[in-house]
């Protein structure tokens, strides 16, 4: 069993959740790089490898019980605790269509991994955490999230109306709250962080900001000390209204 400080990033094989990785292995860490797809994981962990940080591959599709089973044995195998979850995967689906028209095929394929995906992989992975000192857990949530902003003429979140993912990630909010409030008592933090608008696959690269700033307030969050908040929704600048 290792003593070294450990992380998990789902979703982590491009985007912001490799930044993430990147980021936190860096930092001294031994990332678990969490994606479904072995091919596009083992890639990823191998050249951040190549930069000569402690990364590898874990398999986990966030919407599969048994694959999120395995990836938390594959943990408890090696590990006597996980100090770090990122709950990063998600999905934005045909997100831009009018709510009156968006498919609830979409709807409930964006909810699977955005709502359904963060719970399960919580759940899997709580033994591990609560074996940690003081565990930390990062929700990658999204402006889209902010019911405030939503309704906020001033707010540039003001002209979206994401039905299957802004609802997702307010929903996601909702259940991060209710892990802080249990989880508080056993040492372990968990908050949302709002990366903002940044270029990626989710929304076909036409976002303003890169990674490296999106990465900012996850790290931020997945490293927090014992005095840190926990059940907040925040941005880089600070709390996000709900």
């Amino acid at each position: 069993m290792t003593a070294t400080k450990s992380a998990v990033v789902t979703g982590a094989n491009k985007g912001i959740g490799r930044e993430v990785a990147r980021r936190l292995a860096a930092d001294g860490f031994k990332v678990w790089l969490g994606a479904r797809d072995g091919e596009r994981g083992t890639k990823a962990a191998t050249e951040l490898r190549a930069e000569g940080l402690d990364v590898q591959w874990l398999e986990i599709d966030v919407t599969k019980e048994e694959t999120v089973a395995k990836a938390a044995s594959t943990i408890g195998s090696v590990s006597s605790h996980l100090d770090v979850l990122v709950n990063n995967a998600g999905v934005a689906i045909n997100y831009d269509r009018p709510p009156s028209e968006q498919a609830m095929a979409d709807i409930k394929a964006t909810y699977e991994v955005n709502v359904f995906g963060p719970i399960r992989v919580t759940q899997a992975f709580l033994p591990l955490l609560l074996a940690a000192p003081a565990a930390r857990v990062v929700m990658v949530s999204s402006y889209g999230g902010s019911i405030g902003r939503a309704l906020d003429r001033a707010s540039p979140s003001y002209s979206l109306n994401m039905l299957g993912y802004g609802s997702s990630k307010a929903a996601l909010n909702a259940i991060m709250v209710c892990f802080a409030k249990e989880l508080a008592p056993r040492r372990i933090l968990v908050n949302a962080a709002a990366p903002g608008y940044t270029a990626t696959d989710l929304n076909q690269h036409k976002g303003h900001r890169t990674v490296q700033q999106a990465a900012e307030i996850v790290v931020r969050l997945a490293t927090l000390g014992a005095d840190g908040p926990t059940g907040g929704y925040f941005d880089e600048k600070g709390p996000v209204p709900w």
